[in-house]
């Protein structure tokens, strides 16, 4: 994401993750630990995602610490693409390690997602509950939807939780806003619509950027 960036290996469930990891610059205490999911594999997503490294810059310059993990078969992660199965487990390592190593930091416990990783994202956030005492992590604060991929051919998310916020384009090419609307309007969740946004906020990263800060800081 920048020079200051931290690349290196971590303990997966299927062999070494490969993660990104980036601190705030100020000197004052972190505000918390976030982790956020890149998009599907199979269509190129990696941790180097520049919607995932959008996500990514919002938290950190809200002084959140922020770790990126590259899901199994990505880079230099271990083993093969799990359909968004094994990815969950993929995204708990990575979330146990943040929170092992810098366990005193104070303040939020944040997840953020693009695509089919917010998909994965969803996944987690419902099984955060169990998975936080066994793991003496705090509650999770919120969960950043960002373009979330649905399709007949994957996984589908799972239900959304009160800390959940929906982000999606307006013009989105890939999942269709009405698509959108449709799943989570049962749930009456709300969505906040980027007006002019592909799939990839192409030209709409600054934009998308200031609208995650305003959903962390609301």
């Amino acid at each position: 994401m920048n020079s200051a960036t931290e690349r290196f290996l971590i303990p997966g469930p299927a062999g070494q993750l490969e993660v990104a990891l980036d601190r705030p610059s100020v000197d004052a205490p972190p505000a918390g630990l976030a982790v956020v999911a890149h998009p599907h594999p199979l269509f190129g997503g990696t941790l180097d995602n520049k919607v995932a490294q959008t996500i990514a810059r919002a938290f950190v310059s809200q002084d959140v610490i922020c770790l990126r993990p590259n899901f199994r078969g990505v880079g230099q992660s271990e083993s093969s693409h799990d359909h968004g199965y094994g990815e969950v487990d993929d995204l708990w390592a990575a979330w146990a390690w943040l929170n092992r190593e810098f366990r005193a930091v104070g303040g939020h416990r944040w997840i953020g997602g693009f695509s089919f990783g917010a998909v994965v994202a969803t996944h987690l956030a419902q099984q955060w509950p169990s998975h936080a005492i066994s793991q003496g992590s705090p509650p999770l604060d919120r969960v950043i939807l960002v373009g979330l991929g649905m399709a007949e051919d994957r996984r589908e998310p799972s239900a959304l939780t009160p800390q959940a916020r929906l982000i999606h384009g307006e013009e989105d090419e890939i999942v269709a806003l009405k698509t959108i609307f449709d799943w989570a309007t049962p749930q009456l969740h709300p969505v906040l619509v980027i007006p002019g946004a592909s799939h990839f906020f192409h030209a709409k990263l600054p934009l998308l950027k200031e609208c995650v800060k305003r959903t962390l800081l609301a």
